[in-house]
């Protein structure tokens, strides 16, 4: 990556873009609302190479004053000190910037849909996947985010088989998408009187939510079945035929809702459940071919990878894609220290982005 080059060509287009806009008289509303939104995209970037170039100003400043200042010795020590500041506040920035170039993923600023299902472990494993659902929902409240729950189908001793919801806010699933794995958890069950370490896992798939204009559902290609709705153990839930089932011909996918009274909510979110899934399917794909020539990312995107182990005894969580270990499996749980692991798992994403970028 020419990071000079690259500055000079946004800095160039942001000027271009500002010229255009300062006579906006003479644009269609449709290529303005179009020029204003890539000027808005590339202004934190633009902002971020001027910040740059006055780094670089500044420490070429110094280092001539430096050469001025030989002969005195308490000049001589301050600049060799800000010379150092520069050179170091030069490298975080160059950093940033490189990070700001790379390549965006398309699906970033979408919204998610979050399932979570029990995995092995019986009881136990139901019992987790109710406490992740949880602790994601927590997150998405400290984030500012909505969470609206889709579907849970529950064991009727607190435990989720499994459960869904669709999670709207800003860059959702930038920040979520490194969570789909197994995750494992390692802990002595309430109904254990021995006080044995059991281990089970549930599954976390997070989807980046698709509009209809991304994939082309055909009627044709589904069977809907409507059926009455049930509860834990089997009891009806209502009286009517409220149910309703979805099943993907082509791909076999199912999909079933029954949350709702109404059949056409349940279809409506059935829907939003199945679009997500044949376009993360999709997604895969294209993903698989990416992956296929990028060393060092995060995990293999594989669904059934174990990603991460929470230990109750050991009050820790460890993120095995990328050997972190944090000491704070109450606080992660309760949404407020996930951020960490997010936030680590980003920054590893996008150094072997940018380790792959200068081979």
């Amino acid at each position: 990556m020419n990071l000079e080059n690259n500055l000079e060509r946004l800095l160039a287009r942001r000027h271009e873009i500002e010229s255009r806009l300062n006579d906006a008289a003479a644009l269609p509303s449709e290529e303005m609302t179009k020029l204003a939104k890539e000027l808005a995209d590339l202004r934190p970037i633009a902002d971020q190479a001027e910040s740059l170039k006055a780094i670089v100003s500044n420490l070429e400043s110094a280092e001539v004053f430096l050469a001025e200042s030989a002969h005195d010795a308490a000049l001589v020590a301050m600049a060799e000190e800000e010379i150092r500041t520069l050179k170091n506040a030069r490298s975080a920035a160059e950093h940033q910037l490189r990070v700001m170039l790379l390549p965006e993923d398309a699906d970033d600023k979408r919204d998610a849909i979050l399932e979570v299902r029990a995995g092995t472990g019986g009881d136990e494993a139901a019992l987790f996947a109710a406490d992740l659902f949880a602790m994601y929902q927590r997150f998405a409240g400290n984030q500012g985010w909505r969470f609206e729950v889709l579907e849970v189908s529950e064991t009727g001793i607190g435990g989720y088989k499994e459960a869904a919801a669709n999670i709207t806010g800003k860059n959702v699933f930038a920040r979520l998408k490194f969570e789909s794995g197994v995750h494992r958890v390692q802990r002595v069950p309430e109904t254990e009187t021995g006080g044995r370490i059991h281990t089970s896992a549930a599954t976390v798939a997070v989807l980046p939510e698709a509009e209809e204009v991304d994939i082309t559902i055909n009627e044709a290609d589904l069977r809907v079945d409507v059926f009455r709705a049930s509860g834990p153990g089997g009891q009806s839930v209502n009286t009517t035929d409220s149910a309703v089932r979805i099943t993907h011909i082509p791909t076999g996918l199912v999909v079933s809702q029954q949350d709702e009274k109404s059949q056409h909510k349940n279809r409506a979110k059935a829907m939003k459940i199945l679009r997500a899934r044949l376009y993360d399917a999709e997604r895969a794909r294209h993903e698989a071919v990416r992956a296929a020539s990028r060393k060092g990312q995060v995990g293999s995107g594989d669904r059934s990878e174990r990603i991460r182990t929470y230990n109750f005894p050991q009050a820790r969580v460890t993120d095995h894609r990328i050997n972190l270990t944090l000491y704070k499996l109450d606080k992660i749980l309760a949404g407020e220290a996930l951020d960490e692991l997010v936030d680590a798992l980003i920054a590893e994403d996008q150094a072997a982005a940018l380790a792959a970028g200068e081979e």
